[in-house]
């Protein structure tokens, strides 16, 4: 009898003991294997900032700096003003344009144009809210970017550039020795002809919709409305639509967009004072 409650007592201690022992070892490798997931998955999550040469007068730079913010990529920005005709700056880019990104997976290393640029980091990083993969609705995006590159931006840069003080494209009267009437004319016929590719944005490109994108501001929509934003320095007499839909971005991408058009905003209030001094 006493040999049995031997056994039986050893038994369930040595359970009793096991049990915790074998709790204690398992807690520590659960913790173990969790952090590193977590450490992985935060890391993953974060992506890297983008390394941008801008100016931060420009529109066109403006584009990809209220892009960089809206994404979520962050911008670790230089600012350019005076460099981008330095040997160091265009060894690395001979078009000596901003914007201007840096990355390691590029061919050359670097990367210029706006709508380029958009279209590469929301390849990269997956940004279907801003640049749609369904073929049809990025073809759309694509053309709204396009049409506004070829047809829009040369007139509202035609009608702005005089007076921001920025070079004339060679070949056009603004940038020719021709009588100042004759520069003001042909301003003033780039003025009047921004009405019919604003419209097509309006009738076509959304048609009813808030934004070219649809329900969200895409890549073209940022590049529009920060086109548009040139337009002040003239007093050009934007349509109440063309108002309501700057507002409507400004709104949907909040600091993203009113940080970087604040620097544009601020130059153009700056060229104005100057002008009526």
């Amino acid at each position: 009898m006493a040999k049995t409650a031997t056994k039986s007592a050893k038994k369930p201690a040595a359970k009793a003991a096991a049990k915790p022992a074998a709790q204690a070892a398992a807690k520590p490798a659960v913790k173990a294997a969790a952090k590193p997931a977590a450490k992985a998955k935060a890391k993953s999550a974060k992506k890297p900032a983008v390394k941008l040469s801008m100016l931060k007068p420009s529109v066109n730079n403006m584009t990809v700096r209220v892009f960089a913010r809206a994404a979520g990529l962050g911008a670790d920005e230089t600012d350019a003003w005076g460099h981008t005709r330095s040997p160091e700056f265009t060894a690395r880019n001979p078009s000596h344009l901003t914007p201007m990104i840096e990355d390691k997976g590029l061919p050359r290393g670097v990367l210029w144009e706006s709508c380029a640029i958009m279209q590469y980091l929301a390849n990269k990083h997956g940004l279907e809210k801003f640049y749609p993969k369904a073929p049809a609705k990025r073809a759309m995006i694509d053309s709204a970017m396009f049409y506004l590159v070829g047809t829009l931006y040369p007139y509202v840069a035609r009608a702005t550039y005089p007076f921001l003080g920025f070079p004339q494209y060679a070949g056009e009267v603004g940038h020719s020795d021709a009588h100042p009437d004759k520069k003001s004319e042909a301003q003033k016929a780039a003025m009047a002809a921004i009405a019919e590719p604003l419209e097509v944005f309006h009738s076509f490109f959304r048609d009813g919709k808030p934004f070219i994108g649809g329900k969200n501001p895409s890549i073209a929509d940022i590049r529009l409305a920060a086109t548009l934003e040139f337009l002040a320095v003239v007093d050009y007499p934007l349509p109440k639509w063309a108002k309501e839909y700057m507002a409507a971005i400004e709104k949907a991408l909040g600091k993203a967009y009113a940080e970087p058009a604040g620097d544009v905003r601020g130059y153009i209030a700056y060229v104005r004072s100057q002008a009526k001094a």
